[in-house]
């Protein structure tokens, strides 16, 4: 009989156990919130941005580059809205608990999907202005989670969230039956 290295089949074992796990959760588009696993991303984003003295720190960055990448172009409301629909969901028990996670969050935002949220921000934007304005409290959509462009979007189930505002051409909303 042949004997067995048992200790590399226990080794064997468990990269198998984790590489199945991993698997499973990707497949079920599960996140697991671990305090600082999205702190590298977030350093790692801001790091690409492109760096204004008066923007007082990378969290702000990272808003910044999402509300460029998701509103740009549109009035300064708008950009503000945008922000304060990401920080709503930063405080909602459905979403990730930080920015990082909300923004990284698999399928939520279309500019980090497609490479807008690494776009250089234009110096003359109001984008910064925007970003530190919801960071300080201001929230016109009154506690909107979700934010769509009517005439873009693919999506039907958005047309079943409660409108709360429109700005440019965001609609911004909230759950069916108007919960946050």
């Amino acid at each position: 009989m042949k004997a067995y290295n048992f200790k590399k089949y226990t080794v064997f074992l468990c990269v198998l156990g984790i590489l199945i796990f991993s698997l499973y959760m990707s497949v079920n588009n599960i996140n697991i919130n671990i305090p600082g696993l999205y702190a590298a991303k977030e350093t790692k984003a801001s790091s690409l941005a492109t760096k204004n003295p008066s923007t007082g720190s990378d969290v702000t960055m990272l808003l910044a580059r999402l509300i460029n990448g998701e509103a740009r172009g549109e009035p300064y409301e708008g950009q503000v809205c945008v922000a304060a629909v990401v920080l709503n969901r930063v405080k909602s028990a459905e979403f990730p608990n930080t920015l990082s996670g909300v923004i990284y969050q698999k399928g939520q935002f279309t500019c980090v999907t497609d490479g807008q949220f690494n776009k250089p921000i234009d110096t003359k934007s109001t984008i910064y202005k925007a970003a530190k304005e919801a960071m300080n409290g201001s929230d016109p959509t009154n506690g909107a989670l979700f934010f769509y462009n009517a005439k873009t979007t693919k999506s039907k189930w958005l047309f079943t969230l409660k409108t709360v505002k429109v700005v440019g051409s965001h609609t911004f909303a909230v759950s069916p039956g108007g919960k946050k």
